[in-house]
């Protein structure tokens, strides 16, 4: 195991009291997402991620139908337990016998297939699974997850908001009151429906996926200002919108998972070129730009091996200067109200 380093910076959880690092631990894909992963390799990234300060660890049953959070399970019973914040989701029941399908785009995983029930049973069912892969009785947070047009379309996605409040809102309520679990939100890839749920009910956290970056902020406005304002504590995923963030506007570059367009190249490649002339690269600053903000508690990050983590501890503790986010700002490449880090 990789010797313990300092702890990195915490921040509040919201309004919850819990604590959480800045640089949290995403666990997609260590379901196998891209690729297949050697399973020793995918428990000692977790190790690492804990030894190097990482107190919030975030996976889901969608993510390899349950393979990251059996990967994350058996590196939680080879570090100290209580040092970590673990994070989960509910929405999805796993059906061990029915055949995995093809449609969660993961490339291996489990051979389990997944349903949606956002059911107040089906939540208490996806969370006991959960806790069983994971081989833990307490998990701190849990997220309903994927409520969001993205995922069940303009079509399906009032039935299932409905039924999420109806029945996951109800469930997770209930056992936050008696203590069984520290904190509840929703994780989602569109600030909108963020700002949905925030309206609807009284949510400690949530994780948003791309919609708050060096590159664009729509969450801005209305979503953040109403989570600072409500003491919701965000959780902040895809912040190199899927790649582009972090290879630079390369051939073939990434963006919300497809090809970047020539605009996005361009906007990025100016980015980039204000990050050089201050002797930055531009993935520490996309790394860190998002912990600008005062309703940020976290950037959540994937990794697939120890290398990776040391490489995220490694920007996310490396100075930026000051002068790097007023060049952007004097470029319109950051709105003039847009809040950076110290």
């Amino acid at each position: 195991m990789p010797a313990i380093a300092p702890p990195l910076p915490s921040r509040n959880l919201g309004r919850t009291g819990l604590k959480v690092s800045t640089l949290g631990f995403g666990g997609a894909p260590l379901g196998d997402l891209y690729a297949r992963l050697d399973e020793a390799q995918a428990v000692a990234t977790v190790e690492a991620a804990v030894a190097g300060g990482v107190t919030l660890i975030d996976t889901s049953p969608l993510y390899g139908h349950g393979l990251s959070e059996h990967r994350i399970g058996a590196a939680l019973r080879r570090v100290d337990r209580e040092n970590v914040l673990l994070s989960s989701k509910v929405g999805r029941v796993a059906q061990p016998f029915m055949g995995r399908g093809n449609g969660s785009g993961y490339l291996g995983g489990l051979p389990h297939g997944m349903r949606f029930d956002y059911s107040y049973d089906g939540t208490m069912r996806s969370l006991e699974q959960s806790a069983l892969r994971l081989g833990t009785d307490h998990i701190d947070i849990v997220l309903i997850h994927d409520v969001d047009i993205w995922t069940h379309g303009a079509d399906g996605i009032e039935n299932r908001f409905f039924e999420a409040m109806a029945g996951a809102y109800r469930a997770l309520d209930k056992l936050r009151a008696a203590g069984t679990v520290k904190a509840i939100g929703v994780g989602v890839n569109e600030a909108e429906m963020c700002e949905r749920f925030a309206h609807a009910g009284d949510f400690d956290t949530m994780l948003l996926a791309g919609r708050y970056s060096l590159l664009e902020q729509p969450a801005l406005v209305s979503f953040m200002s109403l989570a600072q304002k409500k003491g919701i504590g965000l959780m902040l995923g895809g912040v190199f919108n899927s790649g582009i963030l972090a290879t630079g506007p390369v051939a073939g570059a990434k963006y919300n998972y497809k090809p970047a367009p020539p605009e996005i190249l361009a906007r990025v490649a100016a980015i980039e070129t204000i990050c050089r002339r201050h002797e930055v690269p531009l993935r520490r600053a996309a790394l860190q730009f998002p912990l600008g903000h005062p309703a940020v508690s976290s950037v959540v990050m994937g990794a697939v091996s120890p290398a990776e983590v040391a490489d995220q501890l490694a920007e996310i503790a490396a100075p930026v200067p000051s002068e790097l986010w007023s060049a952007l700002k004097a470029e319109g490449l950051l709105g003039a109200d847009v809040p950076v880090p110290e």
